[in-house]
């Protein structure tokens, strides 16, 4: 059970969560997570050294809320055809994503690039864990012969994370989920080629 000041900083997390996945983490200032939360300074310092410390979880508990739902769905799954169309359909609906404003692997990779560098670890240690995550499924699919050994497990996999990722980005610009949908078919129908 989680104590009045666990409750009051968790609440703080997710509810600035929304605010940095959609403005960013330069765009996002103090205040507007204290009009957010309607607490006062001193509450939010109460729990954060600095906005600097304020983002760095933010970015955990986005990063984690992401991955645990999407380790979730592909767990789930029994086969390895059914783990990765699992995490194929985790980003069918591009344009209501998880977490508001898009996916937060990604909108933050890209504002974290030059500008942040241990945010930047942070998000590239989740790319590193989802390729490897699926790498590691697309070898056991092979060596249980439901694919081809002709099937490249790390190139495949990061094809997979590469093309949903941009594809959110794009279908999200174009406010049109369609040409997600017709990625994931043309992605399911790419690795069913390698099937046996």
């Amino acid at each position: 059970m989680l104590t009045k000041a666990e409750k009051t900083k968790q609440f703080i997390l997710e509810t600035a969560a929304p605010l940095y996945n959609m403005k960013g983490i330069s765009g996002v200032n103090i205040d507007d997570v204290l009009a957010e939360t309607k607490l006062t300074k001193g509450c939010l310092y109460g729990h954060f050294e600095n906005k600097d410390d304020l983002t760095a979880q933010v970015v955990d508990l986005m990063l984690k809320k992401v991955s645990d739902r999407m380790s979730l769905a592909v767990l789930n799954a029994k086969t390895t055809r059914a783990k990765i169309f699992a995490f194929l359909d985790f980003y069918k609906d591009p344009i209501n994503t998880y977490v508001s404003g898009g996916c937060p692997i990604f909108n933050t990779a890209v504002e974290v690039d030059d500008n942040y560098p241990l945010i930047k670890q942070k998000v590239a240690a989740i790319f590193r864990l989802g390729q490897e995550g699926l790498t590691t499924i697309l070898k056991e699919g092979i060596d249980n012969g439901e694919y081809s050994s002709e099937l490249e497990p790390a190139v495949f996999a990061f094809k997979l994370v590469a093309a949903t990722e941009g594809g959110i980005v794009m279908c999200r610009t174009m406010n049109t989920m369609k040409p997600m949908q017709s990625l994931i078919k043309n992605l399911k129908a790419e690795l069913d080629r390698y099937a046996q």
